[in-house]
């Protein structure tokens, strides 16, 4: 099946104010900043990687608008710079409606072979990262009172076994439980948290480091034998930030043609 055209935007996320983080270069980030814009909403974009970030920041306003892109560079792992960004987009835009986490960090190794650092890095920017985040938003979304959205990426990971992911793995099934927990909470302050769990989305640069023997073998297992592009789990992520997912939260939905 060939790659569908691209969805235009519809203005569903007029006049919001998100957060993105990890959203530097060609990903589910940049993908989901890219919608976001599209959508009507400005954004506050946050990324380990400063120099892609401000390229990004860049090429973004120079398309939509300086005053609608923010970015500030982002560790999710350093408890400061999570509170800055979203100080930022306090004080940039006055409120903060969206927030999407989509920092992650991937990497193969057998368990049997795995190190303490491995494990704890990989769980530490996946798991641990998506919390920090989630409790700074809640936090930030709480005293405003007007409600507001959190979206997390999982993977489906998180549901089905793989070798060598034991740590992407577990960190992934995390993110799930992280969610489902936190929508309980929000729910009494009026705020959604949902998941997307994408099953196979390459970008240009994932795929030139991708051996082409892994990406067949993975494409295979998708029904429209190919991957997914990183814009159409963006779009997944608009939806759930949108009002047209008004009654979800707790929810974690694959972006997947999977079927093994």
């Amino acid at each position: 099946m060939n790659t569908p055209d691209y969805v235009p935007g519809h203005g569903l996320l007029k006049d919001r104010t998100a957060v993105v983080t990890a959203a530097a270069g060609a990903g589910i980030g940049g993908a989901t900043a890219r919608r976001l814009l599209e959508e009507g909403a400005r954004i506050v974009i946050g990324d380990a990687h400063a120099r892609r970030l401000k390229e990004t920041e860049e090429a973004l306003a120079a398309e939509f608008g300086a005053d609608r892109v923010t970015s500030l560079p982002c560790d999710v792992t350093d408890e400061d710079q999570v509170r800055a960004l979203f100080a930022l987009a306090e004080h940039t835009h006055g409120r903060l409606d969206i927030v999407v986490n989509n920092a992650g960090l991937g990497g193969t190794a057998a368990l049997v072979d795995m190190t303490d650092t491995q494990w704890s890095r990989v769980l530490d920017v996946t798991l641990n990262g998506t919390f920090r985040c989630t409790r700074a938003a809640l936090r930030a979304l709480k005293a405003s009172g007007g409600g507001g959205v959190i979206v997390n990426n999982a993977s489906v990971i998180g549901w089905r076994a793989q070798t060598g992911q034991a740590h992407y793995a577990a960190a992934k099934a995390g993110v799930m439980a992280l969610t489902r927990c936190a929508a309980l909470e929000a729910a009494e302050f009026g705020v959604r948290v949902n998941a997307v769990a994408p099953s196979l989305a390459i970008h240009p640069h994932l795929a030139k480091v991708t051996s082409e023997e892994l990406l067949a073998e993975l494409t295979a297992r998708e029904a429209f034998g190919r991957y997914a592009e990183p814009w159409e789990v963006a779009n997944v992520i608009v939806f759930l930030a949108s009002a047209y997912s008004s009654y979800m939260t707790g929810e974690t939905v694959s972006v997947s043609s999977q079927h093994a």
